[in-house]
């Protein structure tokens, strides 16, 4: 039996929460969290989710818009990959600072200074890292591009998107003409994740759920020189995400180039690196300016394009993602940095690494710390935490545990990704 549909509710929107949606009550007292909606608009909104205490939802109306709306780039998509394009930029920064505040407030931390979020003000085509799904008509037997539609498990077909590098909207469609030439049944698809470097190469790889699939027969159908590899993966349909399953084919064994604060990084198309690369070096120039001439030990190091770039000579770099030290360990070796000490483990089994004599440098996930990592932090007391957090929520909190022996000396937010509600923010504390 069907599912009965959600209803669609009238409400007053009041204000925009942390995770990046609007909030409202309705008449019978239920929050309401909406996307696509601003403080004080009136709306109407397509209910998506109910649980006892809240419900969620899309606007499908504005009945009294916000004078801070404005049309957003991609009309039919946005909501799926960046919900705040309704609004110009200098609004957005002034919503993230306020949520940056409302983080810390919660835990009784007052910053020294007023919140800023730094952008360079690049409002498209800032990503260098796009993952499409596959929409495929069934009777029509049509092929196209798709993102998830947002609060449901439905694919909305796109284009392209303008929060890409012009490099990966053309690979996108290159990928997806040569499909439909080939007339590829699409329920053989599960994503195409493309990347581009700085210099405009650009890398895909193609995942598709039988290893029988004509890797061959399609690679020779794309040939474009700025493609510099591209790769056709097996992934176990029994998993949602993009895993590797098995290798089939490949054009070459090139890998991606790209330079951070003039230090060359190699990676490769499924690799970790950095979506804003302009932004993300400003935050390193500023992070970098409170380095001392010590020893550094960067925490949850990703490839390490922290510590390799501002950690100085002497670094060990900590990292739990096997593939992500094997990246970094290459880099290592390319950048001959016998000083640069790469660790596989999770930060909170690595802690014999710490001492107190060094500069820790912090950039974990949206969870944040570990209570061990904090623990040991207190326990060594180092002069100096230089903390990166994509999460301003889990870092307040993680301030919060070290306000007896820290202090915050610096702070700044900083937009890497425009018209999205993510957030990062850095903060800097010194033992008091």
């Amino acid at each position: 039996m069907a599912k009965k549909p959600l209803p669609v509710v009238e409400l007053t929107l009041d204000r925009i929460i942390g995770g990046g949606q609007t909030i409202g009550t309705l008449e019978d007292g239920k929050k309401c969290l909406v996307w696509g909606g601003l403080p004080g608009e009136r709306i109407k909104v397509q209910l998506t989710k109910k649980k006892s205490s809240l419900v969620e939802g899309i606007v499908t109306e504005v009945i009294t818009p916000s004078s801070e709306r404005i049309a957003p780039r991609d009309p039919s998509s946005y909501l799926s990959t960046s919900p705040w394009q309704i609004m110009a930029l200098d609004t957005e920064n002034h919503y993230k600072s306020a949520l940056i505040e409302e983080a810390f407030e919660l835990h009784d931390i007052v910053l020294p200074n007023p919140i800023q979020v730094w952008s360079d003000g690049v409002e498209y085509g800032y990503r260098n890292k796009v993952e499409y799904s596959f929409w495929y008509d069934t009777e029509a037997e049509t092929l196209d591009l798709a993102f998830f539609r947002r609060g449901t498990h439905g694919k909305i077909s796109v284009v392209d998107t303008s929060l890409a590098s012009s490099a990966i909207n053309t690979s996108a469609k290159i990928v997806l003409d040569a499909l439909r030439k080939l007339k590829i049944d699409g329920r053989t698809l599960k994503t195409l994740l493309i990347r581009s470097s700085a210099s405009g190469s650009v890398a895909w790889q193609l995942y598709v759920k039988t290893p029988e699939f004509d890797a061959e027969g399609l690679l020779q159908t794309i040939d474009d020189p700025a493609l510099i590899c591209g790769e056709i993966i097996y992934s176990n349909p029994k998993s949602p995400a993009s895993v590797i399953t098995e290798r089939l084919a490949a054009t070459s064994s090139e890998v991606l180039h790209d330079n951070i604060l003039n230090v060359p990084f190699s990676y490769a198309t499924e690799g970790f690196f950095q979506i804003n690369l302009p932004v993300y070096e400003q935050a390193l120039r500023d992070m970098q300016k409170w380095v001392e001439n010590k020893q550094v030990i960067d925490l949850y190091s990703g490839v390490g394009t922290i510590g390799l770039t501002i950690g100085g000579e002497n670094v060990t770099l900590i990292e739990v993602n096997e593939h992500a030290v094997r990246e970094m360990e290459r880099n290592i070796d390319e950048l001959d940095r016998a000083g640069a000490k790469a660790v596989l483990a999770a930060s909170e089994d690595a802690l014999e690494h710490l001492n107190g004599d060094s500069t820790i440098i912090l950039d974990p996930p949206r969870a944040g710390l570990h209570e061990k990592v904090v623990q040991k932090l207190l326990e060594l007391a180092p002069q100096r935490i230089i903390y990166l957090s994509c999460n301003p929520v889990t870092q307040a909190r993680d301030v919060m545990m070290l306000a007896d022996k820290y202090g915050v000396r610096h702070h700044m937010g900083y937009n890497f990704f425009p018209h999205t509600p993510h957030i990062e923010h850095l903060v800097v504390l010194d033992l008091k």
